[in-house]
C-alpha cells in the first residue's frame, strides 16, 4: 500500500514538473511548441492519480472542519455569560439541525444524572427539576429551590460544557495526527495531499 503511494506521488510530481516545464517553454516558435506541448502534456489519467491522492485527505480534512467548529463555539462559551451563550452560537453559528437550547438542556441533564446516579454527589431532586425546566430558565429555578447548593451553579453549567468542547477538541487533534501519520507512512507530504484535495474538490 505504502509502496503503491509512494509511486502514485512520484508520478505526480513527474506531471507537475512536466507542466512546469511546458510554461517556461515561451521560447518556441508556435509549430514547434504546439509539439513540444503535446509531448510534454499530463496524461490522460491524471484526474485519476488526483482522486486517489485526495482521497488521502478526506478524513483529515472532515477532522480539521469539525475542530474549527469546535474551536470556535469553546471561544464563545468561554468568552460570554452563559445566559447569552445559546443566543450567541444561533448568531455565529447558524445551523437549522441545532437547537442550542434543547442541546444544552440535553448535556446538562446526562452530566447531573451521572453525579446522581453513578457518583452519587448530588441529591435525585436536583436532577428532578433539570429534567423539568426550560434551559433559559435552569440556573433562576435551581437557585430558588435549592439555596445551600455548596457551589456555584451557573459556573458549574459553564464548566460542563467547557470542559466537553475541550476533550472534543482534544480528540479531533488526535484524529488529525493519526490522519498525517498516515500520509506520512504512504511516503506522501500531508501539506501536498492536502492540496490536492482541495484542487479536486474547488476548495480555496
Amino acid at each position: 500500500m505504502a509502496e503503491n503511494s509512494k509511486k502514485l506521488y512520484m508520478e505526480m510530481q513527474m506531471d507537475e514538473l512536466k507542466a512546469t516545464l511546458e510554461e517556461q517553454d515561451g521560447s518556441l516558435g508556435g509549430d514547434e511548441k504546439s509539439e513540444v506541448a503535446k509531448k510534454k502534456s499530463p496524461p490522460k489519467n491524471n484526474q485519476n492519480k488526483n482522486a486517489e491522492v485526495a482521497k488521502l485527505y478526506e478524513d483529515a480534512y472532515e477532522y480539521e472542519e469539525e475542530l474549527a467548529a469546535f474551536e470556535a463555539e469553546l471561544e464563545i462559551i468561554k468568552a460570554n455569560e452563559l445566559h447569552d451563550i445559546t443566543k450567541l452560537l444561533a448568531a455565529s453559528l447558524p445551523d437549522e439541525d441545532r437547537n442550542y437550547d434543547q442541546e444544552f438542556h440535553a448535556i446538562l441533564t446526562a452530566t447531573w444524572a451521572h453525579r446522581v446516579e453513578v457518583e452519587k454527589t448530588h441529591p435525585q431532586e436536583q436532577l428532578a427539576l433539570i429534567q423539568k425546566t426550560e434551559f433559559t430558565t435552569v440556573v433562576e429555578e435551581f437557585n430558588t429551590a435549592f439555596p445551600n447548593y455548596e457551589h456555584d451553579f451557573k459556573a458549574d453549567i459553564k464548566d460542563i460544557f467547557i470542559k466537553r468542547l475541550e476533550m472534543l477538541v482534544a480528540i479531533k487533534k488526535e484524529h488529525i495526527e493519526q490522519e498525517i501519520e498516515e500520509i506520512y507512512i504512504a511516503g506522501l507530504k500531508p501539506s501536498f495531499v492536502k492540496r490536492i484535495y482541495k484542487q479536486f474538490h474547488s476548495i480555496k
